[in-house]
C-alpha cells in the first residue's frame, strides 16, 4: 500500500474551523451517498468517494489520511490524483452495469414520466462517464502508462 502523499503535494486544511468543519461533513455526506451507491443502481458511488476524499483534504488530515488508507477507496483516490482517467476494462464494466440498471428500472416502471426521467438521468451519467478520459493499463509490451481522450 503507498503511504499518503507527503510534502508540498499533500493537501493543506483550510485556515478557517467553519470551513474544516463544513468540508468534514460535506465528506461524511459524500461518504454515505457512495456507500449506499454500493447497493443503489442510480447511485454512482466513485464520484462520492473522490468528492469525500476532496472535502476531507480541505476539512482534516486525519479523515483524509484514513480514507487514503481505506483498503477499497484508497486505491481508487490515489489512481484518480495519479492519472486522473480510469482504466478502459472499468469504464467498460461501467458502461455495462449502468445499461443493466437503467434498463431493468425502465423496464419495471410503469410511468412514462418515470421511464423518461430515468432515461435522462441515464444519459447525463453515460454523457459524464464518457468525458472521462481513458487510462491504458501497462502490458509487457508496454513501457508506459498512455491516457487517451477518446473514450470509446
Amino acid at each position: 500500500m503507498t503511504p499518503p502523499p507527503t510534502g508540498s503535494d499533500s493537501p493543506r486544511p483550510h485556515d478557517s474551523r467553519l470551513v474544516r468543519v463544513a468540508c468534514v461533513t460535506a465528506g461524511f455526506a459524500a461518504l454515505a451517498l457512495g456507500a449506499l451507491g454500493v447497493v443503489l443502481p442510480v447511485l454512482p458511488t466513485t464520484p462520492f468517494v473522490l468528492l469525500a476524499a476532496a472535502c476531507f483534504a480541505r476539512g482534516s488530515t486525519r479523515f483524509h489520511d484514513w480514507l487514503l488508507a481505506n483498503r477499497v477507496a484508497g486505491p481508487l483516490i490515489r489512481e484518480w490524483n495519479q492519472y486522473r482517467a480510469m482504466p478502459r476494462r472499468a469504464k467498460r464494466f461501467a458502461y455495462v452495469l449502468m445499461a443493466l440498471s437503467f434498463g431493468s428500472s425502465i423496464w419495471w416502471m410503469e410511468s412514462p414520466w418515470h421511464r423518461g426521467m430515468l432515461a435522462l438521468l441515464g444519459l447525463v451519467l453515460l454523457l459524464f462517464l464518457w468525458r472521462v478520459p481513458v487510462r491504458e493499463i501497462d502490458t509487457p509490451d508496454t513501457a508506459d502508462t498512455t491516457v487517451s481522450s477518446n473514450s470509446r
